[in-house]
């Protein structure tokens, strides 16, 4: 094929999935370095690489589960506009930049009409609506950032998937930084301590995060920023961690500085971290924000696998619960992670 003038990248799954597709488009701008290289997600997931210098322009679609507020018929006619006007770039190449086969996202490339499309084919050898092929084989095995890495393959990219890269906001990480200054928080390891995880088998007790900076604090003089999605756990369509971490802020009064930061979106929560020398999160989103953003990890896991989905070029542990239940981990393991992987001050 020929070198591709204008690439488009489809990934419309979750936001840890998009972060983790960022080694292959550094690649691709590596490769390509005058191509014009572009992504398609979702409202969801796109703000992750909102900045992201690897990227020409980032174009998102509502999923109709996001907007239940609106009538579907809406929310279908918006993605058909924006799929039209991405037509009209006359698209050279789009990738389904994720495993396996993409039944979706073939889908959206076929309204976008591009010269070529690459993914993946399916299980079973069907590669209908791609022109260029990739056997998925045995990537289920792989890191997820590894296997959607492979996708460079028949565009000459290869070696090892380098880490992955997101870009916080300056102004949200200088408003942090202010209220760090301001809580008399300065000279001290700063650790993000992240309350919220999405699945109940990924979710720590509160009073075991309490605990845990406590032994922090004692042992190594660490600080705080306690961060958390915001609102009450009932809200059908995003719970909210507003009583965990208020439960986890009044056994903490006096005894450890932090600065408590709920995070309303992702920049908020993208400038927290870029002020952190450390993060202590369940397996999800935010952690491979963290690591993105190229901080160390302490990543804990229930019931998913640590194989595939572990903290990506990164200083990092992994501590698991063998019931795959998050709840059943100590304080101690936990603090002992945090020590391997070091509270210490970045450089």
């Amino acid at each position: 094929m020929n070198a591709p003038r204008q690439i488009l990248l489809i990934r419309r799954d979750n936001i840890g999935d998009l972060v983790l597709t960022t080694p292959l488009i550094h690649a691709l701008r590596g490769r390509f370095a005058d191509c014009w290289i572009g992504v398609l997600g979702n409202s969801y997931n796109t703000p992750a690489l909102a900045g992201h210098p690897d990227i020409d322009a980032v174009f998102a679609y509502d999923k109709a589960k996001h907007r239940p507020e609106r009538h579907r018929i809406g929310v279908y006619a918006e993605t058909a506009q924006l799929l039209w006007r991405l037509r009209a770039l006359r698209i050279d190449l789009a990738i389904l930049a994720g495993p396996g086969a993409q039944h979706q996202s073939a889908r959206l490339a076929r309204w976008v009409r591009p010269r070529d499309v690459l993914g993946f084919s399916a299980a079973d050898g069907d590669s209908a609506g791609l022109t260029i092929p990739v056997p998925y084989g045995s990537g289920a095995v792989l890191h997820e950032a590894e296997d959607v890495f492979r996708l460079g393959a028949p565009l000459g990219i290869d070696g090892p998937a380098g880490p992955c890269r997101v870009v916080a906001d300056a102004k949200a990480s200088a408003r942090v930084a202010d209220a760090l200054i301001a809580a008399g928080i300065s000279g001290r390891p700063v650790v993000a301590i992240h309350l919220s995880a999405r699945r109940a088998p990924q979710r720590w007790p509160a009073g075991r995060f309490a605990a845990l900076m406590r032994a922090l604090h004692q042992r190594h003089g660490a600080a705080f920023v306690l961060l958390w999605a915001p609102g009450p756990a009932d809200d059908p369509r995003h719970p909210g961690d507003d009583a965990k971490a208020d439960e986890v802020q009044r056994d903490l009064t006096g005894a450890v500085p932090l600065l408590a930061w709920p995070t309303v979106d992702l920049a908020s929560l993208l400038g927290a971290l870029a002020c952190c020398d450390l993060m202590v999160c369940a397996d999800g989103g935010a952690m491979h924000l963290a690591a993105g953003l190229g901080r160390p990890v302490v990543a804990l896991f229930g019931d998913s696998p640590a194989r595939r989905w572990h903290p990506w070029g990164v200083r990092h542990a992994v501590v698991q619960a063998t019931s795959g239940d998050v709840a059943d981990l100590s304080v101690d393991e936990v603090a002992a992670a945090c020590v391997a992987v070091g509270v210490r001050r970045s450089a």
